[in-house]
């Protein structure tokens, strides 16, 4: 069912293949999203705007035009935004305990190409985006005091660092005094900081609960919402958004050598390279739901492992923002409308629904999913054996499906959702190592990085999230049979596997590297069962299409 374009005979040796996703060349591309963004525009918002003065808009994860909330509010507030990224030195600084590279290379390319979409789509509706280097909390007032501006708009974030910046910028705004057009000195104010909830397919605001009562149990928090909660239309953006102010130099889009981010191979030489920005995002779309027709059999083939089209591949660009979850929920409605509607076509909204809870869960619970002991504050002894954590970080286990899955990652950024309940389960209930390791090397290297899914999913498979089942444990053997029957995956990111027989590559023995530890469990039969619930259900790293 994977739609990959297989190695022949002949190239089967090759490590120089690779699949673009989207599929499409850049002139398709642009067409498509200037095709979808007519679509979801509106010439008649014009006569709503009634604002005066100058609107901030500060993009942070929500690096896109349509369905931005944020966006449309500035420019309803205002006659002239102006749009500013910040390239804050923190984001390439490096994790919480253990100093990995916050950004990875290949997301720093993603985030770069992201940029530059979004800057070509603004000056599309008569914008442009002003690109600064520095810190917001710096950046933001100095501007709101040199162009007069009454209010930075921006997206609300829910863990603690994007949190601890909110509250930054909006002391520094407070300390902008700006002086209203009147003679009187009494009437002077300070900009203001004004966040819009903008991450979800439900919106906080319409949740049947309040995030201090969420329920603990996905089930309870869907079947709630799905009775009680309707999906908020997307915005429909103005043909125009301009004028922006008068700005002499709006800065490049940052190369890498200016974020500081180095790799020894900037290119993507094997597996798949996503095309970063709104642009793409959106032609990923039309790719997977209309030209391809693949939303129709998603449910049969999502827990697949190997090529572009077993998945959707949305959610690097539902991380950057460059996504909206409420258009995909539109175009999923349009499809069940206009071609089917089946289990697989909830089953994206399904995962969606995930995707938002894990956004709701941290702001239940805060710091406590950062934690070792995780929401439920579970006392465990840990290891934090820096060479068996390498072995793991490295693809060098012993395992070939390990191996490949981490392959994969270090090379693409990217790794399927049944790879990473696996490398996750042998991480910590195999290897016996600390959680935060596993979660921290994810945050460097994958290209659909959020923390609250992120952290979300590694408590669950860690045993200390607030999931009602801890001992999450997926046998190798078990896995590799019904996912990997052939070896086809290990072999592709595990060349030396190619020459064996198929049911040989995934058990290799003694031609292949050897195992730095035992299986907690060796047998296949005893957990057979287990295994089989386990990929029925598939509750860890949800929201990853």
């Amino acid at each position: 069912m994977n739609s990959i374009a297989r190695p022949s005979a002949s190239s089967s040796s090759s490590t120089t293949s690779f699949h673009q996703v989207p599929e499409l060349d850049s002139d398709e591309t642009h067409r498509i999203s200037d095709q979808t963004f007519r679509r979801y525009s509106s010439s008649s918002s014009s006569a709503s705007r009634t604002g005066r003065g100058t609107a901030i808009l500060w993009f942070r994860n929500d690096l896109r035009v349509l369905d931005n909330e944020a966006l449309f509010k500035a420019w309803l507030s205002s006659d002239s935004v102006l749009p500013v990224y910040c390239l804050d030195p923190r984001l390439f600084g490096t994790t919480y305990h253990f100093g990995f590279p916050k950004t990875g290379a290949l997301r720093a390319q993603f985030l770069i190409e992201c940029l530059a979409d979004l800057k070509k789509n603004l000056i599309k509706y008569g914008l442009n985006l002003l690109i600064r280097h520095g810190k917001p909390e710096e950046i933001l007032p100095s501007l709101a005091k040199a162009f007069g501006a009454h209010t930075v708009y921006a997206q609300k974030e829910t863990c603690s660092e994007e949190l601890n910046v909110e509250r930054l910028v909006s002391k520094g705004l407070q300390q902008v005094v700006l002086q209203s057009s009147s003679e009187s000195r009494s009437n002077t104010n300070n900009p203001k900081l004004q966040l819009i909830w903008g991450t979800t397919m439900y919106h906080i605001d319409d949740l049947p609960f309040d995030t201090s009562s969420l329920p603990d149990v996905y089930t309870q928090f869907r079947k709630s919402v799905e009775a009680k909660c309707n999906i908020r239309s997307c915005i429909r953006t103005p043909t125009c958004l301009g004028p922006p102010p008068s700005i002499d130099d709006w800065g490049c889009v940052p190369s890498m050598d200016q974020l500081g981010v180095y790799s020894q191979s900037q290119n993507v030489s094997k597996g798949m390279k996503f095309v970063g920005g709104e642009s793409a995002a959106l032609g990923r779309v039309n790719e997977y739901f209309w030209k391809k027709d693949l939303l129709r059999i998603y449910k049969e083939t999502r827990n697949g492992m190997l090529g572009p089209d077993y998945s959707t591949k949305f959610s690097p660009w539902l991380a950057s923002g460059s996504l909206s979850p409420r258009f995909i929920h539109e175009e999923v409605k349009r499809y069940e409308k206009e071609r089917e509607a089946n289990n697989s076509t909830y089953w994206v909204l399904f995962e969606l629904m995930w995707r938002d809870y894990f956004r709701f869960l941290s702001v239940k619970y805060g710091n406590s999913l950062f934690h070792l002991g995780g929401p439920r504050k579970v006392e465990h002894r840990w290891s934090q054996d820096k060479n068996m954590f390498e072995y793991w970080r490295d693809g060098c286990t012993g395992y070939p499906l390990i191996d490949a899955n981490m392959k994969e990652l270090s090379t693409t950024g990217f790794m399927s959702n049944r790879g990473r309940q696996i490398v996750c389960s042998f991480l910590v209930r195999d290897m016996g190592i600390d959680w935060r390791l596993g979660a921290e090397w994810f945050e460097t290297c994958l290209l659909d990085y959020d923390p609250c899914s992120n952290y979300g999913n590694w408590t669950y498979g860690a045993g200390v999230g607030n999931d009602p089942r801890e001992d999450r444990y997926f046998s190798i053997p078990k896995q590799a049979q019904m996912y990997d029957p052939e070896g086809e995956y290990v072999a592709y990111w595990l060349p030396q596997l190619r020459a064996l027989p198929k049911d040989k590559r995934n058990f290799p023995g003694k031609s292949y590297t050897e195992q730095v530890v035992p299986l907690k469990f060796k047998t296949v039969s005893k957990h057979s069962s287990q295994d089989m619930a386990l990929a029925a259900r598939r509750t860890n790293f949800r929201g990853r299409k």
